[in-house]
C-alpha cells in the first residue's frame, strides 16, 4: 500500500449538498426548506425536549434519588475490625492506618455487627447505641 494509493472506502463519504445555488440545481431560493414556518428561518429549531408549550417530560417526570455529598467523608466500622486492631486507644487515624477506613475519611462510626472481647477506648469516633452496649460490656470506652 502507497500513501498516494489510499483513498476512502466506496459509500462512505458523500458529496455536500450546495443549496441555494440556482433553479437548476434544484436546491435553489428556499434550499429545501419549503415555504415559510419555523424550520424556514434562521434560527428556527426550539431547544431540546420543548414540546410545544406542553409541561416537557422531564418536568413531568419525578425526581430520584439523592447522592450525598458527605458520603465519601465518613465511613463504618464493624465491632469485629475493631477486635483485630492491636491499638488499645481507637482514633480515625489508627483505622485509616490500617487501612479500615480510606485515607480522607473525617467521621467513623462505629456499628453493632459481629462480637468484641477486647477492650478498647475509641477517641473521636461515634458509636450506635447497641454497639456502644457491646463496646461498653467488653470494658472498653467512648470518649
Amino acid at each position: 500500500m502507497l500513501l498516494n494509493t489510499i483513498k476512502p472506502a466506496a459509500g462512505s463519504t458523500k458529496v455536500a449538498k450546495r443549496v441555494g445555488r440556482g433553479i437548476g440545481s434544484g436546491h435553489g431560493k428556499t434550499c429545501g426548506r419549503g415555504h415559510k414556518g419555523q424550520k424556514s428561518r434562521s434560527g428556527g429549531y426550539s431547544k431540546v425536549g420543548f414540546e410545544g408549550g406542553q409541561m416537557p417530560i422531564q418536568r413531568r417526570l419525578p425526581k430520584i434519588g439523592f447522592s450525598s455529598a458527605k458520603k465519601k467523608y465518613t465511613a463504618e466500622v464493624r465491632l469485629n475490625e475493631l477486635e483485630n486492631l492491636s491499638s488499645d486507644v481507637v482514633t480515625i487515624d489508627v483505622l485509616i492506618a490500617a487501612n479500615i477506613v480510606p485515607a480522607f475519611t473525617k467521621k467513623v462510626k462505629v456499628i453493632l455487627s459481629g462480637e468484641i472481647t477486647s477492650a478498647v477506648k475509641l477517641e473521636g469516633l461515634s458509636a450506635t447505641p447497641g454497639a456502644l452496649k457491646a463496646i461498653e460490656s467488653a470494658g472498653g470506652s467512648l470518649s
